[in-house]
């Protein structure tokens, strides 16, 4: 077995672990966590968010990573709820253009890497007191725009999610260099932040582009919204005109839930 894991693998382990309950797989029924950590020691954890449009699933390691670069940094250590698939070490090297090795099945280092003690969490909550208005919110999200990670694109995108109580979490869309099809979009990477920090049901999905004042939500991210946030209001940027607040219902009107699908026992 390789030597010389992360100092405190534990630790990255049982993030991994803890964030799995939030996990959102009404089909497979199997919840999976993944927690990366930095050199810095910060780390941030993302649960697996399941869609009756199978393609648009995001992964635990998928969110975990998304996160990562919203918040500007790189991961030197990733840990599983349950043993790294081949896929899964694919990704990390995918993501972080450079090679992985297995320190344990649950649990991969970067090649060359630090190994910090595992330290705080990296926040991208923001517990202040609520917009005072929907113009505040989009605010936010637009400022948000400025942490997204577009190389192939150079369209950055930023989302803001509120919760009943107040409380926000930011996100931006995310592009891996020459293949921007296993990236995330802004509202995607702020709903898996949301659920990661254990928000509350979402009240408001806030969506901002300076390159696009106005747009909305793609196809793919109407499908997620209306599955993890049905209730929602979705709030858009509009430059200088007043923000358009819509509903996910009227953005995808008559939405497949995946009721009657088949579900893993």
């Amino acid at each position: 077995m390789p030597q010389n894991p992360p100092a405190g693998p534990d630790r990255l382990r049982g993030h991994a672990q803890a964030v799995a309950a939030r996990a959102h797989v009404p089909y497979s029924r199997a919840p999976v966590g993944a927690a990366v950590l930095f050199e810095s020691g910060g780390w941030l954890a993302a649960p697996r968010l399941e869609n009756a449009s199978f393609p648009l699933t995001i992964s635990a390691l998928q969110g975990a990573l998304a996160l990562a670069a919203t918040a500007g940094a790189a991961p030197v250590a990733a840990a599983l709820s349950r043993p790294l698939t081949r896929g899964e070490r694919a990704l990390l090297e995918d993501w972080t253009d450079g090679p992985w090795r297995l320190a344990a099945p649950d649990l991969a280092v970067r090649e060359g890497g630090a190994a910090p003690v595992v330290g705080a969490a990296v926040r991208l909550t923001l517990r202040l007191p609520p917009p005072p208005d929907v113009a505040g919110g989009a605010a936010l999200a637009l400022a948000a725009a400025d942490r997204a990670h577009v190389p192939a694109s150079d369209f950055a995108v930023g989302a803001a999610v509120e919760d009943g109580e107040g409380q926000l979490v930011v996100g931006a869309n995310v592009e891996l260099d020459g293949d921007w099809s296993r990236g995330l979009c802004a509202e995607r990477t702020a709903l898996v932040a949301a659920r990661a920090a254990g928000l509350g049901p979402v009240r408001r999905l806030y969506v901002a582009c300076v390159r696009a004042p106005g747009g909305t939500p793609c196809g793919g991210c109407r499908q997620v919204i209306a599955e993890l946030a049905p209730d929602a209001e979705v709030v858009v940027w509009r430059g200088t005109d007043p923000p358009e607040v819509t509903t996910p219902a009227a953005l995808l009107p008559a939405a497949f839930g995946g009721e009657r699908l088949s579900v893993g026992q």
